[in-house]
């Protein structure tokens, strides 16, 4: 019981961390999320793609030094088809919403009303799609990917060298992307995003 009391206490305390350091860099109004897709501002872009390059590459160090063992770190089926149809209907939701599910949360308990009916759009869907699984169930699973469970075995290349595609990769996006946001006047700010001022950066 104290077990399971210490896991939720330290599910809520990130939790917690995260949505306020979200809140903080402005992630959490809809303004600085929607102008990623105006291509005017790219921190949305630029915050996935460093996370995802170090744990990559963070997961490769701790490999070669033995703390890690690839067998042992779970990595759940791709499947490709389920994964783009799903992708797009989350893109739409969050270009014409400008949240998704966790920071339609922060925005909530930071106060914003339509973050609040995002939020229960949200919880309207996933009632609505769990009633219909039965009928759906056969697409989530569509296009299940057998080439490799990581993408260097799908590409058939060394991890190393997918590792460093990958930082090449997010060198060229923060270049291409602080050129798009100094020609839109720069990227918004966390303190407009959080006062709504962001609207009017085109």
């Amino acid at each position: 019981m104290s077990a399971l009391l210490g896991d939720i206490g330290t599910g809520l305390l990130c939790g917690f961390l995260f949505g306020f350091v979200l809140e903080n860099a402005g992630f959490g109004s809809p303004c600085k999320l929607t102008a990623q897709f105006r291509l005017t501002d790219w921190s949305v872009f630029k915050v996935m793609f460093t996370a995802i390059v170090v744990t990559a590459v963070g997961l490769y160090v701790l490999k070669l030094a033995g703390l890690v063992e690839g067998d042992g770190i779970f990595i759940p089926p791709a499947f490709l088809w389920a994964a783009a149809a799903g992708g797009a209907l989350v893109g739409a939701g969050f270009a014409v919403g400008g949240y998704c599910p966790g920071t339609s949360m922060v925005g909530m308990v930071s106060g914003r009303l339509d973050a609040l009916v995002f939020l229960g759009g949200l919880l309207i869907g996933t009632w609505l799609f769990a009633g219909a699984y039965g009928w759906l169930e056969a697409l989530t699973v569509a296009g299940e990917f057998g080439g490799g469970d990581t993408l260097p075995q799908a590409l058939n290349l060394p991890e190393w060298l997918v590792n460093l595609f990958m930082i090449a990769a997010a060198v060229a996006v923060f270049w291409i992307g602080g050129r798009f946001e100094r020609r839109a006047g720069g990227a918004v700010t966390a303190e407009q995003a959080i006062e709504g001022a962001g609207y009017d950066k085109k």
